[in-house]
């Protein structure tokens, strides 16, 4: 019997690359004094390029970028808190994000998250979808002193819920991060589909959020 459902954040429920390409344009017109030597599409392709989906933390990025465009007037330490400052603010969810969470409380299953970042980041951005009043436990990998694929944080949010692994479902945009190191410890990996990464081992793939409710309900009436 499924019990919880346990989401990651960036490409599951936060639309990552869509978030990204509002902030760096602001980024670009509130610091125009130190950028306006950079064309702003280039700056924002690189930005983009640099920081990978995410995976590359924004120090680099950052320094990279000051390194590349000679960019005078700004310190990459800058250019960073202005990252952290207004990212939250450009946050934009996938489709039916509220619709599908309301409906899985309604049904009264308990709901997780882990995602890996940095601790008050990341919960500004749950904050800014407007999700965390929806979410019974979050685990940041920052406040956790552990990251996924680690099986520790998985086991871990489990423990919290008060459920066994094999009472939730994880869902994930990460193959190997997100699926596989949920399947490893028991739990249900459903792929929400992202287009990076193909032939993916997952028990269910979904392309839209509001897919959840009918796999749940099919497997808690296939167990019973």
């Amino acid at each position: 019997m499924i019990k919880a459902i346990i989401f990651d954040l960036d490409g599951t429920l936060l639309n990552r690359d869509e978030s990204v390409k509002f902030f760096i344009a602001g980024q670009y017109d509130r610091l125009n004094e130190s950028l306006n030597h950079i064309p702003k599409e280039e700056y924002i392709r690189r930005f983009i390029e640099l920081d990978n989906h995410g995976y590359v933390w924004k120090d680099k990025v950052y320094k990279q970028l000051i390194n590349e465009f000679s960019i005078q007037g700004m310190t990459w330490e800058e250019l960073l808190e202005d990252y952290l400052t207004y990212f939250k603010e450009n946050c934009v969810p996938f489709p039916k994000l509220l619709e599908t969470l309301e409906k899985l409380k309604q049904d009264n299953f308990l709901i997780g998250m882990i995602t890996n970042g940095k601790g008050l980041f990341q919960m500004n951005n749950v904050k800014a979808l407007e999700i965390d009043s929806y979410i019974d436990s979050i685990l940041i990998s920052d406040w956790e002193g552990v990251k996924k694929p680690d099986p520790i944080i998985f086991k871990r949010a489990s423990k919290r819920l008060k459920v066994y692994p094999e009472e939730c479902v994880f869902i994930g945009d990460h193959p190997e991060k997100d699926v596989k190191a949920a399947k490893d410890v028991g739990m249900i990996g459903i792929w929400k589909r992202d287009h990076q990464w193909n032939a993916v081992e997952a028990d269910y793939v979904i392309d839209e959020l509001d897919e959840i409710h009918k796999i749940i309900q099919q497997l808690n009436s296939d167990c019973c």
